[in-house]
């Protein structure tokens, strides 16, 4: 069996970027059902701390693409699909 792929989105409600990359993540999120997990962590929940220090997140928009238990990419700001859907594609071969 693979390892699982997760990707992760860190944002927040006063982001621009954040809201124009939104969209993206929801047509990655259904392209890859079932083959990776997309996570939204917005950054201004308190119970989101852990994995905003796990990660050492201080931008948003970022986009960590983890594989098992290792990050495999790591993407600040916005991203085009492209961007995105290639390294997942990497992640998942």
């Amino acid at each position: 069996m693979s390892e699982s792929i997760t990707l992760y989105d860190f944002w927040a409600e006063w982001c621009g970027p954040c809201k124009i990359m939104h969209p993206i993540i929801e047509e990655i999120e259904h392209q890859y059902g079932g083959k990776v997990v997309v996570k939204k962590i917005n950054v201004d929940e308190a119970n989101n701390q852990p994995l905003i220090e796990k990660y050492q997140i201080g931008a948003m928009p970022t986009y960590i693409i983890e594989k098992g238990d290792q990050v495999a990419s790591q993407f600040v700001g916005a991203q085009s699909k492209l961007r995105l859907t290639e390294a997942l594609d990497k992640a998942l071969a």
